[in-house]
């Protein structure tokens, strides 16, 4: 069996675009806000934090803003929580219904599993430190923000694909 799978495998990127936007504005009309990642781990860290140290949460400002009176302090009683719980459950249900669930790591043929680790969990990093100076993940800042017009996620977006088209340059050489 081939390594690479044929597209007509994987759901028309059309339908599946649709179904998104539907999904966001079900977010926005059912829980009064769109979609997003990052604030489900901020919330989970607070309340974990919280637990150990309750007055470093009230003395830390970061903290603090997803434990304050206007937000259940419990991440089971948070929105994104409970929305990147459903992504990834949605996730393995899908790969089970289309047959494609197994363990493995995905590298390319000059690129050992361990290596293949590291930079994943390193670009993992990246990702949520710049999530917070970006005040937003990807999700919430290309398709909440996006969907709302705004300019900065506009501008975001278009630096993301800038910035992955470079750097997918540089790296493509560990994938052939």
């Amino acid at each position: 069996m081939s390594a690479v799978k044929k597209s007509s495998d994987y759901v028309n990127p059309y339908l599946a675009g649709f179904c998104l936007g539907l999904v966001l504005l079900s977010a926005y009309v059912l829980a009064g806000q769109g979609l997003g990642a990052s604030g489900a781990f901020a919330s989970t860290l607070s309340w974990l934090v919280g637990m150990v140290s309750p007055e470093q949460v009230a003395g830390n400002g970061f903290y603090e803003k997803y434990l304050d009176p206007g937000r259940a302090p419990h991440p089971l009683l948070d929105w994104l929580v409970i929305e990147v719980a459903g992504v990834m459950l949605g996730g393995l249900v899908s790969s089970l219904l289309a047959g494609r669930w197994r363990l493995t790591v995905e590298r390319g043929a000059r690129l050992g599993a361990a290596p293949r680790l590291l930079l994943a969990f390193a670009g993992g990093v990246l990702m949520a430190v710049g999530a917070q100076f970006a005040r937003g993940c990807t999700s919430g800042q290309a398709l909440s923000g996006g969907a709302l017009l705004n300019l900065g996620s506009w501008v975001f977006m278009m630096c993301v694909f800038a910035g992955a088209y470079l750097l997918a340059y540089v790296v493509r050489r560990a994938w052939l």
